[in-house]
């Protein structure tokens, strides 16, 4: 009998991709995913780290190659396997995943700022007709100096529940608003730490996650309009303000310049306070 534990190394082993005939020399597995894995490989001729990603078929390199955008992962290269697989040599990214980077983030403008840039990526690939279709958390990095990246493009059927829309789930055709829909999910993960959470960014979510795709933003573009105007402290397109809450949302958007009428009216009295003394 042999055990699970030597047949996965056995297993790994098998699969481990045979790149004697090209410029990279394998230095071992980075990750495991739906599309395929990922492995760390130097690129002997450029002498820098790079990852290769073998996967069962090209489309998901062909979509990449399709897409220059400074929020994808760009392509060095692809080709086929002696067994018949097909890879990639793409950008190492170097960086923390969207879940794990929610949790150390300093602030909620912080992690509202990253959001922005995630939907910069998605409109673009949108506008070219390409729809990502599995978007979530896991398959977005964070670099040290706030930079983006969307991965794993290429496989629009496949998807991960929640972040599904419904008429993915129910095997529709599908077009932008279903990355719509994941965002949605996405920011809303990114805001469990505020208690309670704005109403202007849960109308947000509210709207991107919209079980009927008509009502919800046509586009990553809309919805990351919204987030910016709310970080400015101006009406949200997807929000029916309060008086109360207009009201305090112009006294945010002054405060520099109340502060200093305050300043003016609390100088005046003790100046009125002092002469009258």
């Amino acid at each position: 009998m042999i055990s699970d534990r030597v047949l996965a190394k056995l297993k790994a082993a098998a699969e481990r991709p045979d790149l004697s005939a090209t410029r990279y020399r394998l230095l071992g597995e980075i990750g495991r995913g739906g599309m395929g894995v990922v492995y760390l490989a130097e690129d002997a001729q450029l002498g820098r780290e790079v990852a290769i990603k073998v996967l069962d078929e090209d489309s998901e390199a062909r979509v990449l190659a399709s897409l220059e955008h400074p929020g994808i992962v760009p392509v060095h290269e692809a080709g086929v396997l002696p067994d018949g697989r097909s890879y990639y040599a793409m950008k190492l990214v170097r960086g923390t995943r969207l879940d794990v980077f929610r949790e150390i983030a300093a602030s909620l403008p912080d992690r509202l700022r990253v959001f922005q840039r995630i939907c910069e990526p998605v409109a673009f690939a949108n506008a070219r007709s390409v729809i990502h279709g599995d978007l979530k958390p896991a398959n977005i990095m964070v670099g040290e100096f706030g930079e983006v990246l969307v991965m794993d493009w290429g496989a629009p059927g496949a998807g991960t529940p929640p972040f599904m829309a419904p008429e993915q789930v129910n095997g529709e055709q599908v077009d932008a608003r279903a990355d719509v829909f994941a965002l949605g999910r996405i920011l809303a993960i990114l805001l469990e730490r505020e208690e309670p959470m704005p109403k202007p960014l849960a109308s947000i979510c509210r709207k991107a996650t919209q079980p009927d795709r008509a009502l919800r933003y046509d586009g990553a573009l809309a919805m990351a309009a919204d987030v910016a105007a709310y970080l400015d402290c101006l009406p949200v397109a997807a929000h029916r303000e309060t008086l109360w809450e207009r009201s305090a949302r112009l006294a945010l958007r002054h405060r520099t310049l109340l502060a200093l009428v305050a300043a003016y009216l609390a100088m005046r009295l003790i100046v009125i306070f002092w002469i009258r003394g």
